[in-house]
């Protein structure tokens, strides 16, 4: 059967871009008619597979791990599409496989949904995993983070080679407890940096009451020292180097330091050839300082000749975060809020943000299916809202002629960023993600 099912994926892939369907259908139709397509395909890579996987910034350290190993000459395929569903990547490699499923690539990275890694393991045993964070996040879908956790730690346990860890997320530094086989690498914050990221029970505990105390933390190949406007510090083999950095965020510059520790353990060995490499440091920073956001993720569009910011939120975390990282003034704010499968059902963790960093300038306009229960929410907080609109079309329409002569930022849900990407195609340049 498999003969035929990379040219059917491949005729499904053509007529569905054709007619503007999803970009994972023909996945869906590869996997049903021939199950061991990724394992056949992905199996040939002479340096495997690595699995990115966690709560936050997938996307966008997949970006950064495939640009620096590209820039140490390796041939690399991924998922650019963020479709992190195993279907996902199935479609994506109809894309790059010829019409016999030869793949020319050196090494997948790919970025996977946690609760879908542990299907694409079961198929395809990672020789890489970076796991970043677990958070609340979509809690109609894992449960509570405890769950997630263990979702990621089979991830590792079926790592064959190395597994990347998050040394300030407890739950992701416990996973290394209960590996036996696979080495395991750590990426961290510097110690003034701590309080930025909150781990999840720290959110939650109590004003006032004591930090628990902290574990010996082991050492990390690689430390974000510090966060500048347009600038990183980072130390690996004993040294602090300096670069400059085009993504904004300090969520994403620190997920800058996971990249380079899985980037710098594939280029240290060419399984190839069974030897042992070096990596390119140098070219590694070069590189990472030429990485732009990610789709969404703090990306930066032009309209009417000023600068309009899309940033993804789907969690208490990531909007804590956004807000720290994007400051409010001198920008008209706008946010949409969706509630569909890809976003979450469950809505309450917007009461676990902060929004009183809005509250000077206030936020111009409100959209998406849950727009109402933002703006309770930010009434809650004493933010001023200009207007609310469920339907975002007219609602961003609105609010870039209201804005007019502004920058303007958008705060966004995965769902509703993808419908104001739309919308902003019709009047801007906007990236395309193929």
């Amino acid at each position: 059967m498999f003969y035929f099912s990379v040219p059917l994926g491949k005729l499904v892939r053509r007529v569905s871009r054709l007619r503007g369907g999803g970009s994972a259908l023909p996945g869906l139709v590869v996997e049903k008619i021939d199950p061991g397509f990724m394992a056949r395909t992905l199996s040939t890579l002479p340096l495997g597979v690595a699995v990115v996987s966690g709560t936050n910034g997938k996307t966008t350290t997949t970006k950064m791990v495939v640009a620096l190993l590209e820039s140490q000459g390796l041939r690399v395929f991924t998922n650019r599409t963020g479709s992190n569903f195993t279907r996902g990547v199935a479609a994506a490699l109809l894309g790059e496989v010829d019409w016999r499923g030869r793949l020319t690539a050196d090494v997948a990275v790919l970025e996977l949904d946690e609760a879908h890694a542990v299907h694409f393991v079961n198929r395809v045993p990672p020789r890489y995993s970076l796991l970043l964070n677990v958070l609340r996040d979509q809690l109609d879908r894992f449960g509570e983070i405890d769950k997630t956790a263990e979702l990621l730690q089979h991830v590792a346990s079926k790592t064959t080679g190395t597994v990347v860890l998050n040394r300030e997320d407890p739950r992701v530094a416990r996973i290394a407890e209960t590996l036996d086989g696979p080495a395991v690498l750590y990426f961290g914050l510097d110690d003034s940096l701590l309080s930025t990221f909150p781990n999840d029970d720290e959110m939650r505990a109590a004003p006032g009451r004591p930090a628990p105390a902290a574990p010996q933390r082991p050492h990390a190949d690689v430390v974000l020292r510090r966060v500048g406007v347009d600038d990183a510090d980072f130390e690996y083999d004993g040294v602090t180097v300096t670069t400059s950095m085009k993504l904004r965020g300090v969520y994403n510059i620190f997920n800058a330091a996971a990249a380079l520790t899985l980037a710098r353990a594939i280029a240290a060995r060419d399984a190839g050839r069974g030897k042992t490499a070096v990596a390119d440091n140098a070219g590694l920073l070069a590189a990472l300082a030429r990485v732009a956001p990610a789709f969404g993720r703090g990306e930066s569009l032009v309209v009417d000749g000023l600068p309009l910011e899309l940033v993804l939120v789907k969690n208490p975390s990531g909007f804590r975060l956004g807000l720290k990282s994007f400051p409010a003034a001198g920008y008209a704010t706008m946010i949409a809020i969706n509630d569909n499968y890809a976003d979450g059902r469950d809505m309450s963790w917007l009461w676990d943000v902060e929004f009183d960093t809005l509250r000077d300038a206030g936020v111009d306009q409100l959209t998406g299916s849950r727009a109402y229960d933002m703006a309770l929410r930010l009434q809650y907080d004493d933010v001023a809202i200009g207007a609310v609109d469920t339907e975002i079309a007219p609602a961003l329409a609105a609010f870039i002629r209201g804005g007019a002569g502004q920058p303007k930022r958008i705060f966004c849900t995965y769902t509703a960023m993808l419908a104001i990407r739309r919308e902003l195609s019709k009047i801007t340049t906007v990236e395309v993600v193929s």
